[in-house]
């Protein structure tokens, strides 16, 4: 995956562009809610956070270990929240999505299926995965219940996994799609995307 490029992905409901410290103004009053940070590694309900936030975004990208996205809501053409790819190993075939959220008036939209159709038709088609990964804090049954309802296999727990906020540290629940489920999944729980998309 070429870090430097800039991915832009689509179908019918979301557009995905490379998130930019300047997205500031745009995220702040979608980000500025507390319940979306309830389970996430940090913060950005704040403009101290939500700075902090895009510029860790940023770095991440520069240094070739995350790659974040601004999601745009194609209806109204808001920006909606925010994902990434990560954890991305050529030499396996796999990376992970996550980082990922979405604001309240986004939520319960389909929007965040669509993103995660878009993300995952990307890494399968495009960059040749056999393997997505999705990860979420044991306490977020929410986060859980979506991935299942997309299809994607809970694969078990990874205790004390990643240090969260407040210096707790997380059991991390691991989830994943493989290239043969995708096949599937795309043309089932996907499909109101992937026929237009």
């Amino acid at each position: 995956m070429d870090f430097a490029q800039d991915i832009l992905l689509e179908n019918n409901c979301v557009r995905l562009r490379p998130l930019q410290t300047t997205d500031f103004e745009a995220l702040r009053a979608v980000a500025a809610a507390p319940d979306l940070w309830a389970y996430t590694l940090t913060r950005a309900d704040d403009p101290i956070s939500l700075a902090a936030y895009l510029a860790e975004a940023v770095q991440g990208r520069q240094q070739q270990r995350r790659y974040p996205f601004l999601l745009i809501d194609k209806e109204t053409g808001r920006p909606a929240g925010s994902t990434s790819y990560y954890n991305l190993d050529v030499a396996d075939a796999r990376l992970s999505i996550g980082y990922t959220w979405v604001g309240e008036e986004f939520q319960r939209s389909g929007l965040n299926r669509a993103a995660k159709h878009a993300l995952l038709r990307h890494a399968f088609d495009v960059l040749g995965c056999e393997r997505v990964e999705l990860e979420t804090d044991a306490r977020n049954h929410k986060s859980q219940n979506a991935m299942r309802r997309m299809g994607a296999t809970q694969e078990g727990t990874l205790r004390s996994h990643r240090l969260t906020q407040g210096g707790i540290r997380r059991d991390t629940i691991i989830f994943s799609i493989l290239r043969p489920e995708w096949e599937q999944l795309r043309h089932t729980v996907f499909q109101q995307f992937d026929a237009r998309g």
